[in-house]
C-alpha cells in the first residue's frame, strides 16, 4: 500500500541528498554536461519508472536535467516517490552525473481574488489552462508554471494583487532573501518565515520566497 510522507520525512530519509522538496514536490537538478549524457540518464529513469509504475516529470536541456517527483492522484509525496528518488540518484551516480541541489527552484503566479471561480475561468481562457484543485489553474500538459488564485475576504489596496511565488531549498532561503535585499529590494513581511518571506522590488512589485519548512 502506498503511504504518504511529509517533506520532513523525505529529507530525513537516506539516499536523497540529490533532492530538495519545494512545496509538495521533490526536485533534483542534474548537471549532465552534454545532451547525449542527459538522454542516457533519461532512458535509465524511464526504465526505472516503468518498472515502478510511477512516472516523474522530466525537463531536459542541453546540459541540465530537472526531475520532479510527486504522487499526482494525492498531490503529495509518498514512499513510492522516495524509493524512485533513491533509484534515480543511483542511476545518475553510475553515469557520473552530479546533482546541483542548491540550484533547485520553482515558481508560480499568484492572483488575489474575491470571486475565485470567475477569475480562474478568465485565466484558463487566456492561457489555455484548466482548473486544478479548489483554487489553482494549470497547464494540462504540465509544461508551464501554474497559477494560484488566492481567496481574499476584502480586496487589499495599496499593494499588488498579482505576485510571484518562488520555491527554493530551505537551506538557501535566508541567503536568497539577503541577496534580494542587497539588490535593492525591501522586506514587506517576515511574519510567516521560515515558511515564506514577502519581498518587493525597488518599484513595489512583490514576490513570496517560500520553502516547505512549516508545512511538514
Amino acid at each position: 500500500m502506498t503511504v504518504s510522507i511529509t517533506p520532513k520525512q523525505f529529507h530525513e530519509s537516506g539516499g536523497v541528498d540529490d533532492w530538495r522538496v519545494l512545496w509538495s514536490v521533490a526536485f533534483a537538478l542534474y548537471r549532465t554536461g552534454d545532451f547525449a549524457t542527459g538522454v542516457r540518464l533519461v532512458a535509465e529513469i524511464g526504465r526505472l519508472a516503468e518498472a515502478a509504475g510511477h512516472h516523474p516529470d522530466l525537463n531536459l536541456r542541453s546540459a541540465v536535467l530537472e526531475v520532479r517527483l510527486i504522487t499526482k492522484d494525492r498531490w503529495s509525496l509518498t514512499d513510492t516517490d522516495l524509493e524512485l528518488a533513491r533509484q534515480i540518484s543511483a542511476a545518475a551516480e553510475a553515469l557520473g552525473v552530479r546533482a546541483d541541489p542548491g540550484s533547485t527552484r520553482t515558481w508560480e503566479f499568484a492572483i488575489d481574488a474575491l470571486d475565485v471561480d470567475r477569475v480562474r475561468a478568465f485565466w484558463c481562457a487566456v492561457l489555455g489552462y484548466e482548473t486544478a484543485g479548489d483554487s489553482g489553474i494549470a497547464d494540462p500538459d504540465g509544461l508551464y508554471p501554474p497559477v494560484y488564485v488566492q481567496q481574499m475576504g476584502v480586496m487589499r489596496e495599496g499593494r499588488n494583487r498579482i505576485h510571484i511565488d518562488v520555491g527554493v531549498p530551505h537551506e538557501q532561503a535566508e541567503s536568497r532573501v539577503a541577496a534580494a535585499l542587497a539588490a535593492g529590494g525591501r522586506l514587506v513581511t517576515d511574519r510567516f518565515a521560515p515558511m515564506h518571506w514577502t519581498l518587493a522590488d525597488p518599484e513595489g512589485n512583490e514576490v513570496d520566497l517560500a520553502t516547505w519548512v512549516g508545512r511538514d
